[in-house]
């Protein structure tokens, strides 16, 4: 007796069918799964065996062999438990497996053929929520199939419009809707409704007291798309303000919403009572992480958190605490919006674009720029302190702003500050007109892929910066006057070119003006010369 049933494995962020075939034969009582499973897919006999007795049903007392093909793709995960034991009921004829019309047409195999099941048993036969979800409604979607899931997952795979979606409780009910003996209704839900309830923030910049300069250099960071890092003593703000980032970013888009959703889906992070990644994420892992955690991989590859940030905010606080191969490890996604993991049975990316904000002190102690309190750090420790940061990673960091301590007077100052609302009115005109030129010029976004085309200000290349980033005679001597007696390296002209580029943009104009150039010039505060 021999059943066949669909279900789908994710690689990488994106699902993969997989054709689940059971066969019930004579021999010796056993169960064989074949197919390349990893350990939990292997378990999943033991769970399968007391979920399907505990419900009900006949377990069969013969061997029985389940394929899980291709062959040659690696299996993981419990979400294979309820395709395996809907075929073995299926096998042993206790699922009436009769011919069923589908939006595709009618496919070979009966209704079975149909679907796509995916979920984990419990052993007393409920089913428990699974990874990766809502890849596989994508997939299920593009291929014409229906989709049947555990009712936990039933909103993040209700999210894909013109897919039926049916969320089952336990193995019980599943088998009476696949007899016919009870009725399920697929999911609904009003994407744009929900998406619009829940776009919304915990946090807001109007909460941050002081810190003008600071909250400036932020709104140009994220109006430009540019990296940043704060430099200041504890307690300066620096971990408030980076919190409140994701709030003056440009509103995410639904297309954005659900390539996010799809990473942390994999990871397993999606909430159950959120359909969706509606608002920007942010992630701030500790300094203490490893290169694995935080860009991704492992045995069997999985998103890291330069991944989770994705279209949103990666936060680095203590940055020169962070082990070096770490943070050597950002240089490449940073450069090319997304990370390439290679592993002998093969090589995966992960979209990774996303706004780096580091946060550090100016020394060892933390008090080296303090206004009152005295800096015990000798000058080659300070040195040795900053020198944590390669040059090659501050290559891809175009803002370097100092943050003070905060004075009494702002801190109890109950006066009404500018909320994240107006701040990101201003930032979504600004992206607006970087759009709009760079979309102008011809072939230069329709030549790229996804991951670089030109969306903002600080992807820009050299030849790009020739193009856009003119400027008068003014501007070019104070470029030279800040490079000559400031210190300023010379890979600093194109950062204070770009940025120049988005403080223009703020202001709606044109050309960029000398008085652009000089705030962008504030901005570099690691290139210059250190006295110390």
């Amino acid at each position: 007796m021999l059943s066949k049933i669909y279900s789908s494995v994710v690689v990488g962020i994106e699902a993969k069918p997989v054709e689940i075939e059971v066969d019930v034969g004579r021999g010796l009582p056993a169960v064989n799964i074949v197919g390349l499973p990893d350990t939990a897919v292997k378990e999943s006999k033991d769970r399968v065996k007391s979920a399907i007795k505990n419900s009900g049903f006949e377990f069969p007392n013969r061997k029985i062999t389940i394929n899980l093909a291709p062959a040659d793709v690696k299996k993981e995960g419990a979400g294979f438990d309820l395709p395996i034991a809907l075929g073995l009921l299926a096998a042993t004829g206790q699922i009436k497996n009769k011919e069923s019309p589908t939006s595709a047409g009618r496919r070979p195999g009966g209704k079975l053929s149909s679907f796509v099941f995916v979920g984990e048993l419990a052993l007393e036969g409920a089913l428990r929520n699974a990874k990766g979800v809502l890849p596989i409604s994508l997939f299920s979607k593009e291929k014409g199939y229906s989709l049947i899931v555990p009712y936990e997952n039933r909103l993040e795979a209700g999210i894909i419009e013109g897919l039926k979606v049916y969320p089952v409780k336990n193995l019980i009910q599943c088998v009476k809707f696949l007899n016919g003996e009870e009725e399920l209704q697929p999911v609904e839900i009003n994407i744009e409704e929900i998406f619009s309830k829940i776009h919304s923030y915990p946090v807001d910049f109007s909460e941050v007291r002081g810190q003008e300069h600071i909250k400036r250099a932020l709104e140009v960071a994220i109006a430009g798309g540019h990296n940043v890092i704060m430099l200041g003593p504890p307690g300066a703000g620096k971990t408030m303000l980076a919190r409140r980032l994701p709030t003056i970013m440009p509103d995410i888009t639904l297309e954005e919403a659900i390539e996010t959703s799809k990473i942390h889906s994999v990871a397993g992070l999606m909430p159950s009572n959120t359909p969706l990644i509606a608002i920007r994420p942010f992630r701030s892992p500790h300094h203490t992480t490893s290169d694995v955690a935080l860009v991704g991989g492992g045995q069997y590859p999985h998103p890291g958190e330069i991944s989770l940030a994705h279209n949103g905010v990666l936060f680095l606080d203590e940055l020169p605490e962070f082990n070096r191969n770490v943070l050597e490890a950002l240089r490449q996604p940073l450069e090319d919006g997304e990370v390439n993991i290679s592993r002998a049975s093969g090589s995966l990316s992960y979209p990774s674009r996303f706004t780096l904000v580091g946060a550090m002190n100016p020394c060892p102690c933390g008090y080296f720029t303090h206004p009152e309190k005295q800096c015990v750090c000798t000058p080659h420790q300070i040195q040795k302190y900053r020198a944590k940061i390669s040059g090659p990673l501050l290559d891809r960091i175009d803002i370097h702003v100092e943050v003070p301590p905060i004075k009494f007077a702002e801190v109890s100052d109950s006066k009404d500050t500018e909320q994240s609302q107006s701040i990101r009115e201003r930032i979504n005109k600004a992206r607006k007109i970087q759009l709009e030129r760079f979309n102008s010029r011809k072939g230069v976004n329709s030549q790229r892929d996804e991951h670089k085309k030109l969306y903002c200000n600080s992807f820009m290349s050299n030849k790009d910066i020739g193009v856009y980033c003119r400027t008068d005679k003014d501007g070019e001597s104070l470029l030279k006057q800040a490079m000559t007696k400031l210190g300023l390296s010379a890979r600093a002209y194109h950062k204070i070119l770009k940025v120049a580029r988005t403080i223009a943009d703020l202001e709606g104009e044109d050309k960029i003006a000398p008085s652009h150039i000089a705030e962008a010039i504030q901005y570099r505060v690691l290139d210059r010369e250190m006295e110390v």
